[in-house]
């Protein structure tokens, strides 16, 4: 644990109304005293005071707060300076602050000190980091969630069941000679392993949607040239993210645009059109789309319903999962092949259509990623500790006949739970959590 005393602005930079610079660390009550010159507010009572720099001269007139450890944010003597916004001002305080012997805070470190008094675990620190993130009411819910314990209190329920476990299979190492007690202990274990691995399977098997609530859903547009992709992209973005023209092939590259569909985070790609080309930039266009394609998470295929069927446009076909045949107030021309696929009739340039493709856009989203029982694995190292202590399990299931062996799979399943909310300090982990927060959290 570190001494130093660690200050920082917690509100954007830049001029505003007001400006909060955040103190924490063991000489907290001395630099705030000595920055108000004199004695500082009750604990956890706002009061209005002037700020003084070296000389005597005031700085500004602001509240301060003084929170004492560890009923504080980072468990240690924190106080708050909540300022007029000026620059000059901020520059100021700032400059009195590193005077007193206090450092800037780096990145995420009021947040890590919390975590290291004990304040938060590791799930819930991240959790407040996507809180802070979060764009979209879906982000917020599933970050808020976690922040208050949702995933801690579910794994420390399974590291619970895994300590039962382990007493289970030391009786069986501790009484080998006793009648009946391997067999029954082995027995005893093998359903509370089946019984978590369930649990954990149910975890797992969720499509990664806890990762596509936080990191965005994807979905492709693919088609033929010129049968209204990059229309349909400018449609749903309600705004003119692509170039339309009437000449086939405008779109070269994947044209990307985030957006919020039913409440959640969306990427919507607009992708070159799908044809056989001797023109070396358009093939590579044509690779790209169809890479993006097996990628997303939902592909919608768009046809001008004009034009008359091709082989290329089988490609399509297979790949989508919603069909749009295009250009419906033309000579309607073309047949597809049977398919259970959904088909929805549009005239994308007029608007026709277009409200039905965003409602089942939306449907589609929300069957996927509404709202479960069981809290969502959100980052990919929650989703690597779980299937490292579910594969343990297994190990240990397998060997049950084999008391020790059993056993120390346990201690590794028991230990990836444990790495994930932080209890087994891993510190290249706690790095990477902690470095990717704002600074002044």
């Amino acid at each position: 644990m570190s001494a130093d005393t660690i200050f920082a602005l917690a509100t954007p930079p830049g001029r505003s109304g007001v400006a909060v610079i955040r103190l924490s660390g063991p000489q907290t009550q001395a630099i705030l005293e000595a920055a108000l010159a004199g004695p500082g507010p009750a604990p956890r009572k706002a009061a209005l005071r002037f700020i003084h720099d070296a000389g005597g001269q005031g700085i500004d007139q602001g509240l301060i707060l003084f929170f004492p450890g560890p009923a504080s944010f980072t468990g240690e003597d924190c106080a708050e300076f909540q300022v007029h916004g000026g620059p000059a001002i901020i520059e100021a305080l700032v400059d009195r602050l590193l005077e007193l012997g206090a450092r800037p805070a780096e990145a995420g470190e009021f947040t890590r000190r919390a975590f290291e008094h004990g304040k938060l675990d590791l799930t819930e620190a991240e959790g407040l980091a996507d809180l802070v993130d979060a764009e979209t009411s879906a982000q917020r819910e599933q970050a808020l969630a976690q922040m208050t314990g949702a995933l801690k209190s579910l794994y420390e329920d399974w590291r619970t069941q895994l300590v039962s476990i382990m007493a289970a299979i030391e009786g069986e190492i501790d009484f080998p000679d006793e009648d009946g007690v391997p067999d029954h202990l082995a027995q005893t274990a093998r359903t509370a392993i089946q019984s978590l691995q369930d649990q954990m399977r149910l975890h797992l098997d969720d499509n990664h949607r806890g990762e596509k609530i936080r990191g965005g859903f994807n979905i492709a547009i693919i088609g033929p040239p010129n049968a209204g992709k990059s229309s349909l992209l400018n449609a749903l973005a309600k705004r003119d993210a692509a170039i339309v023209t009437d000449i086939p092939g405008t779109t070269r590259d994947i044209v990307e645009v985030r957006m919020v569909l039913a409440g959640f985070s969306v990427t919507l790609a607009d992708t070159a059109g799908l044809r056989a080309s001797q023109d070396s930039i358009e093939q590579e266009g044509v690779k790209r789309a169809l890479t993006r394609a097996d990628s997303a998470d939902l592909v919608v295929g768009v046809f001008d319903g004009s034009a008359l069927w091709n082989q290329e446009m089988a490609r399509v076909v297979e790949k989508a999962h919603l069909l749009v045949l295009n250009k419906s107030d033309l000579e309607h021309r073309l047949t597809l092949p049977d398919s259970e696929r959904v088909t929805i009739q549009a005239a994308i340039t007029s608007g026709k259509g277009v409200p039905d493709i965003e409602r089942w856009l939306e449907s589609e989203v929300t069957k996927c990623l509404g709202r479960r029982e069981m809290p969502a694995l959100s980052r990919a190292r929650h989703r690597r500790n779980v299937e490292q202590a579910f594969a343990a399990l297994t190990r240990a299931a397998d060997s049950l006949d084999q008391p020790e062996f059993a056993g120390e799979d346990l201690r590794l399943a028991t230990r990836a739970l444990e790495s994930l909310t932080g209890r087994v300090d891993v510190e290249d982990v706690l790095g990477e959590v902690f470095s990717r927060f704002c600074v002044g959290k």
